[in-house]
């Protein structure tokens, strides 16, 4: 299950990573003169003119909240990384604390029983184990799910601004044939 869900994180960030390198260059701007250039603007990073102020603004404000939502998103991701690290540490102690008290209890026992009472604390310390294997997979599973959520998140904000400055500069272009 995690090598399945590693996989799909993977390819999702595979994909927006495409994503961003495919529709960020080479978009066509105007100047205040009538000619038309071809200037590189790659997504948020830095910002072209377009000659149109609106336009520009647009630009801009597209930019803006496409980095706002990254950094929300980024936000939820280091918080459930940070949960499923707490749970996992939380379950880990719990588990520790099992085997030490059967091994305390081992220690403790009449000569005659260690035996058993070696096998009972085997068998705790199993389960103690399983048990806070099992949380610690609950909890990545659920961080990787809240992961995969903000990516796609991310994926659709970076979409959303590439529209809104593609509109931008067709505005602008549309401005400037007048």
């Amino acid at each position: 299950m995690n090598k399945l869900l590693a996989t799909l994180i993977a390819g999702l960030f595979a994909t927006s990573v495409y994503a961003q390198s495919t529709t960020a260059p080479a978009t066509p701007v105007t100047t205040t003169t009538d000619s038309t250039t071809a200037s590189g603007q790659s997504g948020t990073a830095g910002t072209t003119s377009t000659g149109n102020a609106d336009a520009d603004k647009k630009i801009a404000k597209a930019n803006e909240k496409e980095a706002k939502e990254m950094s929300k998103q980024d936000e939820k991701i280091n918080k459930a990384v940070d949960k499923a690290n707490e749970k996992k540490a939380k379950a880990h102690d719990k588990a520790e604390k099992k085997v030490a008290k059967a091994n305390e209890k081992v220690a403790k026992a009449d000569p005659e029983d260690k035996t058993k009472a070696a096998a009972k604390a085997e068998e705790k310390t199993a389960e103690a184990n399983y048990d806070a294997q099992k949380t610690m997979i609950k909890a990545d599973e659920k961080a990787q799910k809240k992961i995969v959520d903000a990516n796609a998140d991310k994926a659709k904000a970076h979409a959303k601004a590439n529209e809104k400055r593609a509109e931008a500069v067709a505005e602008a272009h549309k401005d400037a044939a007048k």
